[in-house]
């Protein structure tokens, strides 16, 4: 799995592992806040929410261009001090009144901004290891690691948001609106971790950054492709754009209709072995176990096993021993069930990647067309839960009308959920990456990363219509949109699967 990659990648991917964690640790709490400091509806609120994903993923497109011409590196680290500001304007506790909205709608658009230059970059220069021969053959590998990293990042993000507004409202002494701006600041420090980490490890990874382009420079990239082979690239990439679409419009309600759902809909306090799964901790072990299971299954050497065995026990140990003495039940907030993507994300990766890598020696590894297209399939599944979970549930204004007296639902409806939309992520969004990595004529690497984060960019702004349905329509209705949205893409997406795959030849 990590054997043979170049050193450039983990440098990079721990880069993004921080400016991820602080763009999560923001968004796992930002929905909640814009209703509770704002007073907006549900509706109104998921606008704003949606817009700002919509501005996040449309902004790269801008940065690719300008890196294109530019230089990836400038670009990147541009992007983290744009960002900074952003983060550090949305730190401050400016109440709820029109001039607040306007600093952080403001705030929003600086993250955006940075964002934009630094985010499509970042992933076209690990792309860009992989066009050395010596690594073509990881690259899917390379961008499953890659986005294994990115959800480290978020998977300790919801905790770390719940947290530090908990500490700033019972040590400091804050209002419940103004301690969201303390989750806020969290990311103003991940960035100065991440920029950190970019400069000490520069060198692995500098040949890949790229500069202003030379004379002639640009004619000679053309002449790699026929204009027919660049037309075939094109036409195949913005098929898959269309479709990915579809399947952010309806994964990303994991932040507004899946958190709504959270915050009115489920039990608020559970116990026994469904308690250990909110401590992020818990969580983090099984990882370590996960990891040091298939390091005793891969490696050759004897005292590595003997390790890798004794790290598995010790985890079953320690989760066992806590276990057998959990006592009571413990307080569940709404935006901690949005650690159970990222942590199935960095658990799975592994799993996933050896069995496509098993399927790989066989000659039967599905294309990165067919696996989108199965993703879209797997995610219909993952709605379709949702759904016969919701049945017999009161409309979301009903639910409010009846306060307490309303109907209330285990935890695990949600965690199920994720589990399954997770198996969809891991077939769609790494693979979409390389994907686009390896396609995208040469001339237009930057552009063509920018317009899959445009496709994505799309697909948050339709995440409105998560809030939009949030009101008096039947729960298992709202789900069933999304259900039929990804069928319907992923339908599309095998009746041109030949067009698609022979663009990968």
């Amino acid at each position: 799995m990590f054997k043979g990659q170049p050193k450039g990648l983990y440098a990079l991917a721990l880069a993004n592992t921080g400016e991820r964690f602080g763009y999560y640790t923001m968004l796992a709490v930002f929905a909640l806040f814009l209703r509770a400091n704002f007073g907006l509806d549900a509706g109104v609120a998921g606008t704003i929410y949606s817009t700002f994903l919509g501005l996040v993923y449309f902004m790269p497109l801008i940065g690719g261009i300008l890196a294109d011409k530019f230089g990836f590196g400038k670009m990147v680290t541009s992007g983290i001090f744009i960002m900074f500001i952003g983060y550090l304007l949305l730190s401050f506790p400016l109440g709820g009144d029109t001039l607040a909205m306007i600093a952080m709608l403001g705030a929003l658009l600086f993250i955006s901004v940075g964002t934009g230059l630094f985010k499509g970059n970042l992933q076209v220069m690990v792309g860009n290891l992989y066009d050395d021969p010596k690594y073509a053959d990881k690259r899917d590998s390379a961008f499953s690691i890659f986005y294994m990293a990115i959800n480290i990042g978020a998977l300790f993000a919801p905790t770390a948001a719940v947290k530090i507004k908990e500490w700033a409202e019972t040590s400091l002494g804050f209002s419940g609106n103004d301690a969201y701006h303390f989750s806020f600041a969290v990311a103003c420090v991940a960035l100065i971790a991440s920029i950190a980490i970019y400069y000490i490890f520069r060198p692995t990874f500098r040949h890949v950054e790229g500069g202003a382009k030379k004379k002639g420079e640009e004619a000679q990239i053309v002449d790699t492709l026929t204009p027919e082979q660049t037309k075939a690239r094109m036409v195949a990439l913005f098929l898959v754009f269309a479709v990915v679409i579809f399947f952010w419009m309806a994964f990303h309600q994991n932040g507004l209709a899946l958190t709504y759902f959270a915050d009115e809909f489920t039990e608020k306090t559970s116990e026994g072995l469904q308690s250990m799964a909110f401590n992020v901790w818990n969580l983090a072990l099984i990882i370590i176990a996960v990891y040091a299971g298939f390091s005793f299954f891969q490696s050759e050497e004897a005292k590595t096993k003997i390790v890798s065995a004794a790290i598995v026990l010790g985890v079953i140990g320690i989760l066992v021993y806590k276990y057998l003495n959990i006592t009571g039940s413990i307080a569940v907030s709404a935006p901690i069930f949005q650690q159970f993507n990222p942590f199935y994300v960095v658990a799975l990766t592994p799993v996933s990647m050896a069995i496509f890598g098993s399927l790989a020696a066989k000659g039967k590894e599905p294309s990165a067309p067919r696996k989108i297209a199965y993703g879209m399939l797997v995610a219909a599944i993952g709605f379709a839960v949702m759904a016969f979970g919701s049945f017999g549930l009161l409309t979301p204004n009903e639910q409010a009308a009846a306060g307490e007296a309303g109907t209330f639902v285990s935890a695990n409806w949600l965690i199920s959920t994720y589990l399954v939309l997770t198996f969809a992520e891991l077939l769609l969004s790494p693979m979409g990456i390389s994907f686009v990595s390896k396609v995208a004529p040469p001339k237009y690497k930057g552009m063509m990363m920018g317009c899959w984060f445009v496709a994505t960019a799309i697909g948050n702004m339709l995440v409105a219509v998560g809030g939009l349905l949030w009101g008096n329509i039947p729960l298992w209705i709202v789900w069933s949109v999304f259900i039929a949205l990804c069928l319907l893409s992923a339908l599309f997406m095998f009746v041109m699967m030949k067009r698609l795959e022979a663009a990968t030849k």
